[in-house]
């Protein structure tokens, strides 16, 4: 990565304790799955009067605490229902597309950074993969993930050059199967920035499949990719945060080399047309606090839940806090050593 003299002198002295004030961190707020609604079949999947703005109401304050603020769009933005995928059975086959003007509901809660990444962004073909770039490109939106597009970006905020990718198994985004040219890709990004993020789309689908495996996952038949074996080889390639979604479901974190990684975040804003019930409606924020070339210093977990219709909430029950818990202690006992994640949401190294 891009060391200069001024940023080696203050990785030493965060190190050592000579400089602690904020302004030596970078902190990331990161979410999941962002799907305000469709126009597709028909507009009634909308918010009243079409307006995106309660959805993030109750958490924009949250939102608005990062250098970095992220999620996964779950969709197109686009005004037309041209070109849109025709699904035979709607019990495994839905459509996203939100309206563009959507897009300032995402700026307005502090939203600057966004993986299009996924199952869904090819949904309104060629026309809605165009109406998206476009869309975020006038929002001021940083973003990736589509292969022949925009595989990558890079940008600068307060001083550090961040690197973005973001990857998945589905038709035109950058595969996440293909382990080797994600790691070219990454390893590219680390020599020209100082903190690189990466996205990943992947893992099988629902309540059953919150454990990670550390196998290829399949669900409906296809290769869903094995996300552990792709987030070490990322961190080992130069990836310094890695950012899972997908299963629509909150899975375990890990720190591997010193850098952060969360496996789901699931259903973070998904107003309709996605299921939310049970665990599939809890959903972390985190918070990840870095040092400026990326290494995981602390971190905090949020919780909210959503009820279908109504904004996102601050969980008081702090009940996806207990699934992360819980799932962290299964999947990955190692971590036991490593880190801490208290009943208040703090995660704290141990060495």
């Amino acid at each position: 990565m891009r060391k200069t003299l001024f940023t080696l002198i203050l990785s030493l002295a965060a190190a050592t304790g000579v400089f602690a004030g904020p302004g030596d961190t970078v902190k990331v707020v990161a979410v999941g799955d962002i799907m305000m609604g469709t126009i597709y079949p028909n507009r009634q999947y909308l918010p009243a009067k079409e307006d995106c703005s309660p959805q993030l109401s109750e958490v924009k304050s949250v939102l608005r605490t990062g250098d970095i603020v992220f999620g996964n769009l779950e969709g197109v933005l686009t005004d037309s229902n041209a070109g849109a995928k025709r699904c035979g059975n709607s019990n495994v086959c839905y459509t996203f597309g939100m309206p563009t003007h959507f897009a300032k509901c995402l700026t307005d809660a502090g939203f600057n950074l966004l993986s299009i990444a996924n199952n869904h962004v090819g949904d309104f073909g060629e026309a809605g993969r165009k109406s998206t770039i476009e869309t975020l490109k006038k929002n001021g939106i940083h973003y990736a993930g589509l292969a022949g597009y925009c595989p990558t970006t890079t940008f600068t905020i307060k001083g550090v050059k961040y690197g973005f990718c973001a990857f998945a198994p589905n038709t035109g985004t950058v595969s996440i199967k293909d382990i080797p040219a994600a790691q070219t890709i990454v390893r590219n990004l680390a020599k020209e920035c100082d903190i690189v993020i990466v996205s990943f789309h992947g893992g099988a689908e629902g309540s059953k499949y919150q454990h990670v495996t550390r196998n290829t996952e399949t669900f409906l038949g296809e290769n869903r990719g094995n996300v552990h074996d792709f987030a070490h080889k990322m961190i080992d390639a130069g990836a310094d945060i890695l950012l899972g979604h997908g299963p629509h479901v909150t899975r375990a974190i890990e720190v591997y080399k010193d850098r952060f990684i969360a496996y789901s975040m699931g259903n973070f804003c998904t107003y309709d047309r996605v299921n939310i019930s049970g665990v599939n409606g809890l959903a972390p924020i985190f918070k990840i606090f870095t040092d400026k070339q990326g290494k995981f210093l602390k971190g905090e977990l949020i919780s909210t839940n959503q009820i279908k219709y109504q904004p996102v909430k601050i969980d008081s029950q702090k009940r996806v806090l207990k699934v992360v818990q819980d799932l962290t202690k299964a999947d990955f006992p190692e971590m036991n050593s490593v880190i801490n994640i208290s009943n208040n949401g703090i995660i704290t190294l141990k060495k």
